[in-house]
């Protein structure tokens, strides 16, 4: 079981699993990495086909911290297509183009209001399972957006201002520990960090609590035990959250992007006693989202 906060602690860690919802091999993934390793946080998709088993085992697990995954692209809309036919494509899925839906969402007014309906109901539906929420963020990232950030700022003032995730990876500690896809590295720590420093700007002046940094970011679907814990070689003082995307086993209709990824792996990293010893050390501890305060937003 995770360890809860420790007051005076140089180095907190959130471990969230993403995609919780998504699958039962998914969902099977984030129970025992939060039982039987070292998992804090999940983040639900409310509206994927695992969605109420996801519920279901939140319910039986009080100490996981859940929050939502907010899903605009790459995923399925909450809404029925004719209610925002922008959002989708023929198949009444989310448009999986995140370059051409980002400059939709920016320039159009009409797909504006049609994503924050969708960004709403995602909210209300989570509302609705009877979870605290934790904590949001966005499927691929998409909250660093500022329309779609901005969205789902103003729609968390309406429940409980829950923190948000910065996905800032920092260049240096990320390198040292994996010491590949350099260019990828440099690109989310500098050519992200405009877009990341007005995030954090609007969240400390809603006084809404964020981490201050990442890991998984450049190495997503690859977080095996052993770059795991060469990443938390890297653990620097304040807010660190890793997150990770694990399942027991592959599943029908599984995504062919997801289904590269190492997805039993990263269940083991979470699962691994030495990264649960490094993460159990003096000095270190883990926590949900909710255990941060308004001194971190």
């Amino acid at each position: 079981m995770p360890s809860t906060r420790a007051e005076g602690a140089l180095r907190r860690v959130i471990v969230t699993a993403d995609d919780f919802g998504l699958a039962i091999p998914v969902n099977e993934a984030v129970e025992r990495a939060h039982r039987e390793g070292v998992l804090t946080a999940a983040s639900l998709m409310v509206a994927e086909p695992a969605a109420a088993d996801a519920v279901a085992r939140a319910a039986a697990m009080p100490a996981l911290g859940v929050g939502l995954h907010v899903v605009v692209v790459d995923g399925r809309p909450l809404l029925p297509p004719e209610a925002i036919p922008d959002l989708v494509d023929g198949t009444g899925m989310l448009r999986s183009d995140l370059a051409r839906a980002a400059v939709r969402y920016f320039f159009h007014p009409r797909v504006r209001r049609q994503l924050e309906a969708e960004i709403r109901a995602q909210f209300a539906a989570f509302a609705a399972t009877g979870l605290r929420f934790d904590h949001v963020n966005a499927q691929c990232h998409m909250h660093v957006h500022p329309t779609v950030f901005g969205i789902m700022l103003k729609v968390a003032r309406d429940y409980g201002r829950p923190p948000f995730r910065i996905p800032f990876e920092p260049f240096g500690p990320s390198w040292r520990a994996a010491g590949d896809a350099r260019g990828l590295r440099f690109a989310n720590a500098y050519l992200l960090a405009p877009w990341l420093a007005l995030m954090k700007a609007r969240l400390a002046a809603a006084g809404i609590a964020h981490n201050d940094r990442v890991f998984g970011l450049g190495d997503s679907g690859r977080m095996t035990p052993p770059r795991v814990r060469a990443l938390l070689a890297q653990l620097q003082p304040g807010v660190t959250e890793i997150f990770f995307h694990a399942a027991t086993r592959r599943w029908d209709g599984i995504a062919p992007a997801l289904a590269e990824y190492r997805l039993e792996d990263e269940l083991a990293a979470l699962v691994d006693p030495e990264v649960a010893r490094v993460l159990r050390a003096p000095g270190t501890a883990t926590i949900p989202f909710g255990g941060l305060n308004s001194s971190h937003a």
